[in-house]
């Protein structure tokens, strides 16, 4: 992998795939490193004292500014803030097709306002046509969402399923039981359809089963070719609000900055 160098005034950034991320005025920067200083960029910049905040002051990513009360805190540097931008950025570019959709999706639903959470492990009840009593299924949505209201019958919470590859999204199909539970879970299921590539669309609305709604990526944007019929919600079961609680929502500043953490 090529070396990635960006300076400033006074710092030579290096990002590399090499046992260390970074290595910024000498010091080697690893993940722990990138996801304390983005941490400290989101916190009052309550000091930890440890090993891996010396190292970042060393660098010269974070300074010490005292308080008038004689408080210590920690704030994230121009070079700091310098390096999220870039690490963000290489990150970014390196992401697998599938994730970077579900981030898109997820961006989505966060400006229409909603609570949004990728890759949750929920459990619902399941009843087949060929069982007489239902089964209760575990599934993991790519992007869940609800409405942000404090009443159960508004929610409408939603699963949009992310697929990018036409093998993956043949064999999704062939299990109706994973569909039904997403169906229990959500007033609306849709499947997110990416491109191949040859930046053709992995599989036409016609595919998709009637119970779904269909979305396309198209260029950089979403386009939906049809609707997902809405279910008849009350309310949500109450395992799923404990997963909910266990769990916590994405914002717009998680989805920029998270990925810093599986930098390579």
């Amino acid at each position: 992998m090529t070396e990635t160098k960006t300076e400033t005034s006074k710092d030579t950034h290096k990002l590399r795939s090499a046992k260390h991320i970074a290595v910024v005025n000498g010091i080697g920067l690893k993940k722990v490193h990138a996801k304390r200083l983005r941490d400290m960029y989101r916190s009052a910049g309550w000091p930890c004292l440890d090993v891996v905040e010396i190292e970042l002051l060393a660098a010269g990513l974070l300074e010490r500014l005292q308080e008038e009360g004689g408080h210590e805190r920690m704030r994230v540097t121009n070079a700091g803030i310098q390096f999220l931008a870039q690490a963000a950025n290489s990150n970014r570019q390196a992401k697998d097709p599938h994730e970077a959709l579900v981030e898109k999706v997820a961006h989505e639903m966060l400006k229409e306002g909603r609570l949004v959470w990728t890759n949750l492990s929920l459990r619902a009840k399941v009843t087949l046509q060929e069982e007489e009593q239902g089964s209760w299924r575990y599934c993991m949505p790519d992007v869940f969402s609800i409405r942000n209201s404090s009443v159960q019958a508004y929610l409408e919470p939603v699963v949009h399923e992310i697929k990018v590859n036409r093998a993956d999204l043949l064999g999704d199909l062939k299990r109706p039981e994973k569909r039904a539970a997403y169906l229990e879970l959500g007033g609306q299921c849709w499947y997110v359809l990416g491109r191949d590539a040859k930046d053709r669309p992995i599989a036409e609305p016609e595919e998709i089963p009637v119970e779904c709604g269909v979305i396309q990526l198209v260029q950089d944007r979403l386009e939906i070719l049809r609707v997902a019929p809405k279910k008849q919600f009350n309310h949500l079961p109450f395992a799923v609000w404990m997963n909910l609680a266990k769990a916590t929502p994405l914002n717009r500043a998680m989805l920029d900055l998270d990925h810093l953490t599986n930098l390579v």
